[in-house]
């Protein structure tokens, strides 16, 4: 094995040694595969006899390890237990490579991200540890690290489970998920250069006078210039230059006005590069045109100073890990980026990485085809007066955060810092919210889960489950006021400063359906309540289609929220889960067909809804039906709005009606309606109409009774 280390060591010197004539920087990627071996956590395994990609997770190991990654039984989970892994404390990775030429003046190792905890050791030196799970480790190897040729050997340890966690760091605990995997799950890279040294680039893009600001943090500065170049990203058309005397020591700061200028938005996610040069050093960094704010006035979203609504999903990228069709998946570009166009297909343009990070080339992913991103830190502590572990300070929880933020600030698609995920401590993550928010130029709102809000503009995040109440139907959402407390009956605690804009939704449904069709933990009485004990997979399917896509056009034409989130797009599909994503076949990313059927169309960007929330009416009844067009496009909308009334897929009735509906807007129109005297089941439908675009449709079943006939 260590042979075949050697040699692929040696291949790799001469991409090192290439690269490194051409750059004053050179960022070398230790990606590929890795020896691992698994056993304590103070002692080097003395034979390291298996295989495993970087980046990825052990389970990835060939030959398979036994059962790596601690499982967390049911008692465990509502004890919010750290269990440790019965079999082993760490693995430990380890791989070979050489450099040719003198070591530069500065050698800095990168780990994007590993669980749980890492200790470097380069040539039989300790280098030192990274405690945080979720942030990248940064090790500076100038003393250890060998050139001319020389092989260098490179060890990684990782602990086996969130035993290894140390009490004052965050663990990423989840009530939902049952195996906590280990690993190197984000790239490995060795930046060499020399000084001065760019520690850290932030760039501070201002939309209206079509400039960014780069603020840029250097080590070892003598004197000279620091020049600043803007590319376009794909072009790599040179579009503004600035340049600035070097200080003493410390920042330097450059404004680099842009040249024909372009914003970034989902709708045109359009990229450039700013490279900075030291001299010694050379940083590249991407960003996009574009600013994001709220407006506490009117509870919108504001992209690039306009209006700006927010329809999407939710990625759990922590739950997904432990899928048994995971695989190498999430570490597959092609495959990321068809999921993200795969959402893109759903009219969504805003995602929330709920409870955890993905690998890095996520973000970049979402910063290239468009999506709005609320970041959440993988906090989930819940309620009560005992949730939130003792340990954790607000000095121990802002380390990690400013890492996640100077990590991520660069990225367009970043547009919220969400703190946790529903957890009501109110002390120690709202304290470390006001420690950090300024280290961001950007100014981006701050989400704080099930905490107060932080200041004006913030986000109000809720969750108004419905479906898990004993007498949910859809004619609830005939008394619901359209603002979106979780509400009585949920079982968690009342949300926090209700009234106070702007709400963000990004969880809502409470009808999971596994994959297969099975019903996850949740929801077993749920659709024994709802549809009995004998309904077949694809009832539930068109229920919960139908049911979600009411929910979403109910949440989405009260204009009450700056965004509305389905839960959730990508999340595990096990027997004993609670929830689920909406696949048929995640490999192929295909989707269950009535989700993708119904559900699209109640995201569309210029939708319809029904307000309408019965399940039966009196037959003969004369009535008036509610219809809301809602427009979240810069542009007039014109076109028609029909209703039509079907029985068994037939036209028993239509009415159709002019409609314009303002830029950011909505219209609601009235139609009639004669309820046949036949008795039997009947659909709404309304629909827009318009020559060249794609029908957009809201759907409504309900009975006309007869003593003999229930209401489903």
């Amino acid at each position: 094995m260590k042979t075949v280390s050697l040699v692929l060591g040696t291949l790799f010197a001469l991409l090192i040694s290439s690269a490194f004539a051409d750059s004053a920087r050179t960022v070398v990627s230790l990606d590929g595969q890795w020896e691992i071996a698994e056993g304590g956590m103070e002692q080097v395994p003395t034979k390291f006899d298996r295989r495993v990609p970087v980046p990825g997770l052990v389970d990835l190991a060939t030959p398979a390890f036994e059962s790596p990654g601690s499982t967390v039984s049911p008692a465990e989970r509502r004890q919010r237990k750290r269990p440790a892994d019965p079999r082993r404390e760490a693995f430990w990775y380890r791989r070979f490579f050489t450099l040719e030429g003198p070591v530069p003046e500065v050698a800095r190792l990168k780990i994007n991200k590993a669980r749980y905890g890492t200790k470097v050791i380069l040539n039989g030196k300790t280098v030192g540890e990274h405690g945080p799970n979720w942030t990248p480790g940064w090790f500076d190897v100038k003393a250890l690290l060998k050139g001319d040729g020389q092989t260098n050997e490179l060890i990684i340890r990782v602990g086996a489970s969130l035993a290894q966690v140390p009490p004052h760091l965050t663990e990423g605990w989840d009530f939902e998920k049952s195996r906590y995997i280990p690993g190197i799950y984000d790239s490995v890279a060795l930046i060499l250069c020399g000084r001065p040294h760019i520690v850290n680039v932030q760039t501070v893009p201002d939309a209206q006078k079509r400039c960014v600001r780069a603020v840029v943090e250097l080590e070892g500065v003598t004197s000279g210039r620091i020049t600043a170049v803007v590319h376009e990203a794909k072009s790599g058309r040179v579009v503004g230059e600035a340049a600035v005397e070097a200080p003493s020591a410390g920042k330097v700061e450059l404004t680099v006005p842009i040249r024909e200028s372009r914003l970034w938005s989902p709708e045109e996610p359009f990229l450039y590069e700013l490279v900075v040069d030291t001299g010694g050093d050379v940083a590249r960094t991407r960003f996009g045109l574009r600013s994001f704010s709220t407006d506490p006035a009117t509870g919108r979203a504001v992209l690039n100073g306009r209006p700006y609504f927010l329809r999407g999903s939710n990625v759990c990228i922590y739950r997904f890990f432990e899928d048994a069709e995971r695989g190498e998946l999430p570490w597959d570009r092609q495959w990321v980026r068809k999921l993200h166009q795969r959402f893109k297909q759903m009219h969504w343009n805003a995602l929330r990485y709920c409870i955890g990070f993905p690998p890095e080339l996520w973000y970049e992913i979402a910063d290239e085809e468009g999506f709005l991103i609320q970041d959440e830190f993988p906090i989930w502590y819940g309620g009560g007066l005992d949730a939130w572990p003792k340990e954790i300070t607000p000095q121990h929880l802002a380390v990690e955060f400013t890492q996640w933020m100077r990590e991520r600030w660069n990225h367009p698609c970043v547009v919220i810092w969400d703190a946790q995920n529903e957890t009501t401590d109110d002390a120690v993550v709202a304290a470390t919210i006001k420690a950090v928010r300024g280290l961001d130029l950007s100014n981006r709102p701050w989400d704080n889960g099930w905490g107060a809000p932080q200041q004006p503009g913030d986000i109000s995040e809720a969750h108004p489950y419905r479906a898990n109440r004993p007498d949910f139907s859809l004619a609830i959402f005939a008394k619901e006021t359209g603002v979106p407390n979780n509400g009585p009956g949920t079982g968690r605690r009342p949300f926090v400063d209700l009234g106070r804009p702007p709400y963000i939704i990004n969880e809502y449904g409470w009808l999971w359906i596994n994959r297969d069709g099975t019903l996850p933990t949740l929801t077993v009485d749920v659709y024994k309540r709802l549809l009995g004990e004998d309904a077949t997979v694809e009832q539930r399917r068109y229920y919960y289609a139908r049911t979600i896509a009411a929910k979403t056009e109910f949440w989405r034409s009260r204009r009450k929220c700056a965004g509305v989130l389905h839960f959730c797009g990508l999340g595990y599909s096990r027997p004993d889960g609670q929830t689920s994503d909406n696949f048929i076949d995640v490999k192929s990313l295909e989707f269950e067909p009535n989700f993708r059927r119904y559900v699209s169309d109640a995201f569309a960007p210029v939708g319809v809804a029904l307000d309408f929330w019965a399940d039966k009416l009196p037959p003969g009844e004369k009535r008036e039906i509610a219809v809301v067009v809602i427009n979240d496009l810069d542009e007039k909308w014109e076109g028609d709005v029909r209703l039509r009334l079907l029985q068994d897929d037939k036209s028993v009735a239509e009415h159709k009606q002019p409609c314009e509906v303002a830029p950011l807007g909505d219209k609601w129109l009235v139609f009639p309606l004669a309820v046949p005297a036949k008795p039997g089941r009947y659909m709404l439908e309304a629909s827009l109409v318009r020559k060249g675009s794609p029908q957009v449709r809201s759907l409504r079943d309900f009975v006309v009774p007869t003593a003999s006939l229930e209401s489903p």
